[in-house]
């Protein structure tokens, strides 16, 4: 019944009216910039590294890392997986557009919150869409502002930055030591729970607090550490998969455009499910893309403010690299994966367990890899585990400290607030094991819907002032 009710409100909430908005807002940001995705993207690689001047309490490859901390997470691994399965492998095609589109969307939300951050004489930066809004749109939109506040704080709390990330993890750990779940730690709810999700929860929780309890800047260092390692470990499995099976990619590119059209549904001669099939991939698709790339959600633009510069065109494109990166490259290689292996047998329906369960999440993933690459397939989910863990935990960190900035906004900078608010954090993420895998999916995708709202409406109204500013900085710095 529960579920039932969570999945009511997460049709409405990413029904065709929020698509449309999230879709407009990034058509809108890239005509303002003119197409700067396409015509800036080499440029923005080679800001990554560039050594920046100004007022802030980050590095631009520091706010980028912890961006991506944030982003680079469960969507890529278990997400995919949970967009393909309930969407079909057209899913993809719609991650993509949302991506290509929401890379100027990235560019120009984290540009506006430098723009309209506040620097306070200590040097502690305050920014993000709260401000964008306050600031840009005047006070009479301050409500706005509250609103996304506080959907970014519930986003964290009990959406993406807790129980979607610990079940993910606690999932692979469970895959990779205990797939059979023969281990019972104990029964809670008529539901069984294996020593390989109690050790893996508790350990993760441990390590959440010993790192959150130190603030932005340890959750940077740590970030800066993690990510770039994982990262290339998970890109060296996907590259390893496109070239051991070249000669499927064709096919596996023309089974997500099929699917993302409805042509698979009036080839198997359901020319009434054709509108169906669509609706379900655009949705599955373009969530689950936001959910791991955020362009359009408003989360990066909060550690964007709190970059070392005087130019926010220049970080906005340091920021924008970041949906490239997490969607178009880390998420593709997770979905060619799943096509690939599922071509012939539709493995994202009809893969199943040695019990007969069929397979979800890091699981389905895992399996995938495995079927594909072959050899040992302890190695390959051993990798995987190892790279799902770490995303997922620096995106626990990252998704804290958005979170406190939204809680901080909301309660006028009191510090003693947001310090409980972390210990509640910490226990949000020591109950997310024991949370069902659809539930937690579906209670992050409403918080997300609710979240990229008001940070869109803002990205409209203001599309006139990301174009001036743009514009100025490129006449003015036409080259790096």
């Amino acid at each position: 019944m529960f579920e039932e009710i969570l999945g009511k409100i997460d049709d409405i909430v990413w029904g065709i009216p929020t698509i449309a908005l999230i879709l407009v807002t990034g058509i809108v940001v890239t005509i303002a910039t003119k197409g700067i995705q396409f015509s800036k993207l080499g440029r923005a690689f080679k800001s990554i590294f560039k050594q920046n001047e100004g007022h802030g309490e980050l590095s631009g490859f520091a706010a980028l890392c912890t961006a991506l901390s944030a982003t680079i997470g469960t969507g890529n691994i278990v997400g995919v997986a949970t967009a393909v399965v309930a969407g079909g492998p057209g899913a993809l095609f719609w991650m993509w557009v949302a991506a290509i589109l929401g890379t100027a969307t990235k560019f120009s939300e984290c540009m506006l919150s430098i723009k309209y951050r506040e620097v306070k004489p200590d040097g502690h930066v305050l920014g993000g869409p709260f401000y964008t809004i306050e600031k840009g749109m005047g006070k009479n939109w301050k409500w706005l502002a509250v609103l996304f506040a506080i959907f970014g704080t519930f986003v964290g709390l009990f959406g993406i930055g807790t129980f979607t990330q610990v079940n993910g993890i606690c999932g692979a750990v469970q895959n990779a030591f205990d797939p059979e779940n023969t281990h019972i730690a104990f029964n809670l709810f008529g539901q069984d729970y294996s020593w390989a999700i109690v050790i893996g929860g508790a350990i993760i929780t441990i390590c959440t607090a010993l790192v959150v309890i130190g603030g932005l800047k340890r959750i940077s260092k740590v970030a800066e550490k993690i990510v770039p390692v994982m990262a290339i470990i998970y890109v060296f499995l996907g590259l390893s998969v496109i070239i051991m099976n070249a000669t499927k990619i064709p096919a596996a590119f023309g089974l997500i455009f099929k699917s993302a059209f409805g042509w698979t549904a009036v080839a198997g001669g359901a020319a009434g499910y054709v509108l169906k099939q669509v609706t379900d991939s655009m949705q599955k698709g373009i969530a689950r893309g936001i959910f791991s790339n955020e362009a359009g959600l408003g989360s990066a633009p909060i550690a964007a403010s709190a970059v070392q510069t005087n130019e926010p065109v220049e970080q906005g494109l340091v920021n924008m690299t970041g949906t490239v990166i997490d969607t178009l490259i880390i998420c593709t290689m997770t979905g060619i994966t799943l096509v690939i292996a599922g071509m012939n047998e539709g493995i994202w329906t009809n893969l199943t367990s040695a019990s007969g369960e069929p397979l979800k999440g890091a699981a389905l993933t895992a399996a995938s890899f495995s079927k594909v690459l072959g050899g040992d397939q302890h190695s390959v989910q051993f990798l995987l585990m190892l790279c799902l863990v770490f995303f997922a935990f620096t995106t626990i960190l990252g998704w804290d400290y958005y979170s406190e900035k939204c809680l901080e906004y909301l309660s006028g900078g009191k510090m003693g607030i947001v310090k409980v608010y972390r210990w509640l954090y910490i226990i949000a993420v020591a109950i997310g094991p024991y949370m069902t895998i659809s539930a937690v999916w579906t209670i992050a995708d409403i918080t997300n819907g609710l979240m990229a709202i008001p940070n869109c409406i803002s990205l409209l109204v203001l599309s006139g002032i990301i174009a001036k500013e743009t514009k100025v900085y490129f006449n003015k710095c036409p080259t790096l």
